[in-house]
Order: C-alpha cells, then sequence, then structure tokens
C-alpha cells in the first residue's frame, strides 16, 4: 500500500451559517457543512446545485473568435468542401473528435477525421498529418484537444490552402496560432465565464454556437453528452460550473440511452447499464478506450464511438478490449520491472526522485508505471524509455510539489519537454540522460519538504455509522457528479472492527471485503470494500479495533443496491486497558 498516510481532518465550515442552512433544508448538519464549503449558502444555492439545469449554460459566443469559428464552418458546409476533424489519440481528444464529426456529419458528407500516431507522430498537431490533408483535397481542418502551441503548423497549413480552426483548452503560449479562429477558454484576452472546459468541452460550445445561429435545435444536441461526460472525467478538469452541468446531463444520456460504441464499452466492463457513475468511467471506460491508442491506435477509438450498429460496436469494442487486457498485462509487467531496479539499486536516481530506465519499454505505458511508482515510493518519478533513437518518457509528482520547473531547470539538457505541475513527458538525447537524472534528483532535493515527502488522506468530518441512514445517503448522492472541486466527500470514524466474517477478494485476492461494526453502536453492521488492501487482512481478521476513513458508494450487484463504505485507508487503533 505503500507509505502510511497522514490524516488531515478540515476545518469545518462556519456553524451558524451551516446549522442555519441544515434547518432550512430540512438536513443533517454533515450534509450541510459539506454545502457550505461547496460555496452553498443559501436556499436557492442548494436549489441549483441539487437541481443543474441546462439553462445554465454560458452563451457561446462569449468566447472569443466563437463568430469567426462559426462563419468559416458554414462557408464550409455550404460550399461542400472537405472537412477534417483533427485531435489528440487520448480519451479527449478521441470523444472530442468523435462528438464534431458526429455533429458534422449529419450537414455535410465530405467530413473525415484524423488521429495521429502516438508512436510515429506525436502528441498534437503534425506536419504528417497536415500533409494527408493537403493530399486529400481537405480545405479546413478543425483540432480538437490540441493547437495552441502549433502556430508553426498553422503556417504550414496555410501554405498548402488549408484554413484551420482550433479548440484547445490547454495554456496558450505568448504566440496565438494565425488560424482562422483560436477557441480556448484559458486565452488571457478570452473572457468566456467557465475556463476549465475539457477540450471536448469546447469541440461541444462549436456545435452549440453553429446550432444556436443556424436555427437547430439545442434537444438535438443531447445525445452527444454521453461522449462529454466520458471526456470530463477521464480529464479530470474540475466539476464544477458548466462542467457539472455538463456531467450531470451526460451521466443521464449515458445510462438512459447510451450510443452502441459505449454500451459495448459498459458491457464488456461488466458495469451495470443503466448504474454508470463518473467512477466508472475514470476506472473502466475511460482506460479501455486510452487503451486504443497507447496500445495500436486512436482511430479505432473514434470508430468505436462513432460506431452505427450494434455489430460494428462489439466487433470493435472487443479489440479495444484486448488492447486494453494487454496495456494492463505489460504495465503490471513494467512496473515490476521498475520497482526491482528501484530496490536493487540500478534505478538512475532514488534518493530525491524515482527515475528509472530502460530501452525496450512500451511508450504507450510508461505514465500508468510513473503513476505506480509515486503510489510505491511517493516520490517525483520519472519512467523513461527509448523511441525514434531518443529517451522518452513520462513524469509524475506528489502533491505540493513543481515537477514541470524541476524539469524546466534541466532544458539545456532535453530536445523538448510539456506538460504541468504534476505531470509531464520529455525527450532528451541518451547521452545527457546521466547528467539529466544528477541535476533533477539534486535539484528535487533542494526543493522539496519532508510534508510534501508524506502522502496525506484529507477528511471532510467525522461521522458516526448511526448517521449513515437511508435519508443521509439519498441526499448525499444528490452531490453527484464527483470530481475535482466536488469531490466525493471523505468521512472517518473511529473505533471500528470487522464483525469476523470479512475476506479477501479479488484476482489474486489483494482487495478485502468486511462488514464493520463501530464500537459504541454494537447492533449497526455496514458492509465495506477495501481495495489493495489486503495487507491489513490477518490484523483486521484478529478482530483488532481501527479507525477507517471511507467514502460511501452505491453497490449494485444482480439488481440490488446496498449502501457500501468504500475504504480510502485503515490506521490500526493502539488497545488502551
Amino acid at each position: 500500500m505503500g507509505k502510511e498516510r497522514k490524516w488531515i481532518l478540515q476545518t469545518p465550515a462556519d456553524p451558524e451559517i451551516a446549522g442555519r442552512l441544515a434547518a432550512e433544508l430540512g438536513v443533517d448538519k454533515v450534509l450541510a457543512q459539506l454545502l457550505v464549503k461547496r460555496g452553498v449558502t443559501t436556499f436557492e444555492q442548494a436549489r441549483s446545485f441539487f437541481r443543474p439545469s441546462l439553462d445554465d449554460l454560458h452563451d457561446p459566443f462569449m468566447m472569443k473568435d466563437m463568430d469567426s469559428a462559426v462563419e468559416r464552418l458554414r462557408k464550409a458546409i455550404t460550399a461542400e468542401e472537405k472537412i477534417l476533424v483533427y485531435g489528440d489519440y487520448d480519451v479527449d481528444g478521441t470523444t472530442a473528435v468523435a462528438l464534431v464529426y458526429s455533429f458534422l456529419r449529419r450537414y455535410s458528407s465530405n467530413v473525415d477525421f484524423y488521429i495521429p500516431d502516438r508512436y510515429d507522430e506525436g502528441y498534437g498537431v503534425s506536419l504528417k498529418g497536415i500533409d494527408w490533408a493537403s493530399d486529400n483535397k481537405f480545405g479546413l481542418i478543425i483540432t480538437l484537444d490540441c493547437g495552441i502551441k502549433a502556430a508553426s503548423k498553422v503556417r504550414y497549413a496555410a501554405d498548402k490552402g488549408i484554413d484551420m480552426i482550433i479548440c484547445d483548452h490547454h495554456l496558450p503560449e505568448e504566440e496565438i496560432p494565425p488560424a482562422v479562429a483560436v477557441l480556448d477558454p484559458k486565452r488571457e484576452d478570452c473572457n468566456y465565464p467557465f475556463d476549465d472546459l475539457s477540450g471536448c468541452g469546447v469541440g461541444f460550445k462549436l456545435v452549440q454556437a453553429y446550432s444556436q445561429r443556424y436555427g437547430i435545435p439545442f434537444e438535438t444536441l443531447i445525445p452527444l453528452l454521453d461522449l462529454l461526460v466520458v471526456s470530463i472525467s477521464s480529464d479530470l478538469v474540475t466539476m464544477v460550473g458548466e462542467n457539472r452541468v455538463l456531467a450531470h446531463f451526460g451521466l443521464k444520456q449515458l445510462n438512459e440511452n447510451p450510443r452502441k460504441g459505449l454500451l459495448a464499452m459498459i458491457n464488456l466492463s461488466k458495469l451495470e447499464p443503466g448504474h454508470i457513475t463518473i467512477d466508472d468511467i475514470v476506472f473502466k471506460i475511460g482506460p479501455r478506450i486510452n487503451a486504443a491508442g497507447r496500445m495500436e491506435t486512436g482511430r479505432l477509438a473514434v470508430e468505436l464511438l462513432t460506431a452505427a450498429d450494434d455489430r460494428t460496436a462489439n466487433f470493435i469494442g472487443n479489440k479495444v478490449n484486448d488492447n486494453n487486457t494487454e496495456r494492463k498485462n505489460i504495465d503490471r509487467e513494467i512496473t515490476g520491472e521498475a520497482i526491482e531496479m528501484v530496490s536493487s539499486g540500478k534505478a538512475l536516481a532514488s534518493s530525491n526522485a524515482t527515475i528509472v530506465y530502460n530501452p525496450i519499454w512500451n511508450k504507450g505505458v510508461v505514465g500508468i508505471v510513473a503513476s505506480r511508482l509515486v503510489e510505491a515510493y511517493y516520490k517525483p518519478t520519472v519512467v523513461l524509455t527509448k523511441s525514434n533513437g531518443f529517451v522518452t518518457g513520462s513524469a509524475r509528482s506528489v502533491a505540493g510539489f513543481d515537477l514541470y520547473e524541476a524539469i524546466e531547470n534541466c532544458a539545456d539538457l532535453l530536445e523538448n519537454f510539456g506538460g504541468h505541475v504534476y505531470a509531464a513527458g520529455l525527450t532528451l538525447k541518451e547521452e545527457n540522460l546521466a547528467e539529466f537524472s544528477r541535476r533533477l534528483d539534486d535539484f528535487i532535493g533542494k526543493k522539496i519538504t519532508k510534508e510534501m515527502l508524506t502522502p496525506v488522506t484529507n477528511i471532510d468530518c467525522e461521522l458516526d455509522f448511526s448517521q449513515i441512514t437511508p435519508k443521509f445517503f439519498r441526499i448525499l448522492k444528490q452531490f453527484q457528479p464527483f470530481g475535482p472541486g466536488n469531490g466525493n466527500p471523505v468521512f472517518m470514524t473511529e473505533n471500528v472492527y470487522d464483525d469476523g466474517n470479512g475476506r479477501k477478494v479479488g484476482a489474486g485476492g489483494v482487495h478485502i471485503k468486511l462488514d464493520l461494526i463501530q464500537e459504541s453502536q454494537p447492533y449497526r453492521q455496514i458492509p465495506a470494500i477495501g481495495f489493495n488492501m489486503a495487507d491489513l487482512y490477518d490484523y483486521i481478521k484478529a478482530g483488532n479495533p481501527m479507525d477507517v476513513c471511507y467514502s460511501i458508494v452505491e453497490n449494485y450487484y444482480r439488481g440490488n443496491s446496498t449502501i457500501q463504505l468504500r475504504l480510502k485507508d485503515i490506521h490500526e487503533r493502539e488497545e488502551f486497558i
């Protein structure tokens, strides 16, 4: 389970405000506390929080360049120009391409899509992609989830007579590409009121604007929202404001009438149709869609997401699912090799950072392996392999430490790098590898603090099991959809034990399933699941007391719904005699 986590109980919200809100809404004070922490302090705010409305979506024309984008798109459609929808190979990129492509196909037969090859072309707009568009006589390229840094590529396309509309959500550099339109709510000169849309979200605003201007009913866009919720969940953008509204209605669509490709994913993931949550997307559906681009080609993902019939959807779905199984096997194997390297002293660095390199590792999974090593050692981590003659890889950080700054400090040794505070990618020549590792480890050692190297679980509030009533859970469920900025609340209960029937479950018995009893209320049992916690099984089985922190979830099994605690962490409790 890696390092023992430190638990931090959050400061409670103003008790006077929470008390008043609890009385007004007729809810438990704990729930009122959680609402106040989310900025909900009045009855009216609570109503709009609990009842998201599509009327609360912002006018897409508030986004800089939207007018120009819609006009250029209209011109392409009416002139029967060839339009290429171009997107990145991850979940956000492929859902965005599927969304815009599905919409445009209704109004033009001259639309195609392009997903760059992760290994051959790399991330973002590629010269190869533009050449392909030129050879095939495309007059307009719409980029999704990429393009904000592609100024030279936009000029290259213009020289070939191709216009570009850029839809991106990454931070721009100083130069905004000279495209026909650049839609990016993070542009400093853009006054759009919500700047944390996913790449797919920006694509949705483009089709919303086009529909608004040309009298296409908004209702016809609702079937696209199942794609959008997959992107919002998988890209880990904040689940507040416009994203929360879009995700709420996207989940509704995904549960009531999902597109054929997503239904195939739901079935292959052994999920219960009609009861899909954000967690199911993050842990089951998203990784499968991502696996297509990691193991084979992101094109497969778009073909899956735009499949028109069950046969095609199931055929491609099975291929994507096989890719995911292969990805999981490779990532497990490489993680094992990397951990062995660290423990046998063969890592390039292991004192302040974990840096490992093997030229034959699969480039598509190094980011996942880096995350696994952070879990194991809780240090900033870089996992490197070799591709196209260069050492290349992914970096992941720990909470509070700016790894991007540390990598930037070694920029003179790198061919290129990009990313943000907690996750980055980099490429360098092999002869610079030893010096890069030494310098990065040294820089991190000077900047990182002991606190940053201790994993933390933030706890919203303490709870007695007696408070977990059906009414409490019914209201807590309405806090969904959960995600960054609106996380599933984490509760703590002290002095609990298992009823004696606890067991190991899952492949290889790595998880534990318990029925927990709180010492002060011996007649109330609550089922709990602890993923990857089997190392605590003997302690628990012996009837020892413990403190637990957890979120409360709904467990569906064969049509029955029960309340279950999803354990985040367990602290063994000292017995006081």
